[in-house]
């Protein structure tokens, strides 16, 4: 039975690598999204446009435009002069963020008084504006702080000191970079086996395949081990590459990532044989895959923090594969998870892939008529 097994292993593997095109599927995505996203997928606001309506003109004014001057984030400064222009700019986008310096703020902030300032910001790019705004207030109050203390004047009130744990200075590549070992394998696993049972039935061999020696049990563990190879390879690719190309910190053990893209890998081949058991032919399927993979992405945590979802959506995303494997592999990466951290992630992929296979393995059962 396992020499069977392992005949039906070999021709999946064949069924897949046997034309050019299906290897350049497996590999192409992986090389263009480790360029892309890497640079792309940031949440980071660079080069940014700020404009700034000073009607103080004083020191301290001046000193707080050139310390904006000076940030990464705002390499442009559109000086404007009246209220009419600053709400053209904001109106035609030209800038991301205004920053409205009163009159008197240096005589009342050299005065010990409250010198406010108002920020004025888009909310048709809320995200970005907002974390703009941050680094501008980051900015202004560590000079209000410095002057107050250069001026002798009444301690400041209390401010809160951050510290950056596991990404001291914030790369945005050390948080995407480990996702992505679990974001782009998702594709390759789930097409490898959602097509699989599809392609049988497309091709007329899916008979054959019943008449075989092999009992459904073991036609679907041999439909399912392929695409967790899959997984494993396209998986260890892209944590090469965020290791030794991107330099991101590996701080866990080699196995234990192996294990989590295993179970991960798993479960997804689970996904990807109840979506080949439901669907009647690969274009089905092809559907099926981009139509489980959209709400995977949203889900999982990697673009909106499942805290904020509605609960109802909350316990959706807990049932979600890739929302698991994201908090392991990145707590690996960053975090040195050992085996008693990383297992609070890796038994929901046990479980899930129990539930769909079994499902899956229940619908391959009724539909050939066994």
């Amino acid at each position: 039975m396992l020499t069977a097994i392992l005949t039906l292993i070999k021709k999946e593997l064949q069924a897949l690598l046997s034309r050019p095109e299906n290897v350049r599927m497996l590999i192409m995505p992986i090389l263009l999204q480790l360029l892309v996203f890497p640079f792309a997928a940031t949440l980071e606001v660079k080069n940014s446009t700020l404009a700034i309506f000073n009607q103080d003109g004083g020191a301290a004014s001046i000193e707080i435009i050139q310390r904006l001057a000076a940030a990464k984030a705002f390499p442009r400064l559109l000086m404007i002069s009246s209220e009419d222009q600053l709400r053209d700019v904001i109106d035609h986008q030209q800038a991301l963020l205004a920053i409205r310096i009163p009159q008197d703020f240096s005589r009342h902030l050299a005065a010990g008084q409250n010198a406010d300032m108002e920020a004025i910001i888009d909310g048709r790019r809320s995200n970005s504006a907002q974390i703009a705004y941050g680094y501008a207030l980051q900015i202004v109050q560590q000079y209000v702080i410095e002057a107050a203390t250069a001026a002798q004047l009444q301690a400041m009130p209390a401010t809160l000191v951050t510290q950056n744990l596991y990404n001291p200075n914030l790369e945005y590549r050390w948080f995407v970079l480990p996702s992505l070992v679990a974001i782009i394998t998702t594709i390759g696993c789930l097409m490898v086996t959602a097509l699989s049972l599809a392609r049988e039935r497309e091709e007329g061999t899916f008979e054959q395949l019943l008449v075989s020696p092999l009992t459904p049990g073991y036609i679907m563990l041999g439909k399912a081990i392929p695409g967790i190879l899959v997984a494993l390879f396209q998986g260890s690719i892209i944590a090469c590459a965020a290791v030794f190309v991107y330099r991101v910190p590996f701080s866990g053990s080699v196995w234990l990532l192996l294990l989590t893209m295993f179970c991960y890998g798993l479960s997804l081949s689970g996904f990807g044989l109840l979506i080949s058991s439901i669907c009647a032919n690969q274009q089905q399927a092809f559907l099926g895959v981009f139509g489980f993979m959209s709400p995977a992405v949203i889900l999982s945590g990697y673009m909106a923090p499942i805290e904020n979802m509605p609960v109802a959506l909350q316990v959706v995303a807990e049932m979600n594969p890739l929302t698991h494997a994201i908090i392991a592999i990145k707590g690996i990466f960053l975090k040195g998870f050992d085996f008693s951290q990383t297992w609070p992630h890796l038994w929901p992929l046990l479980l899930i892939a129990t539930v769909t296979l079994s499902l899956a393995y229940t619908l391959f059962i009724r539909r050939s008529g066994q």
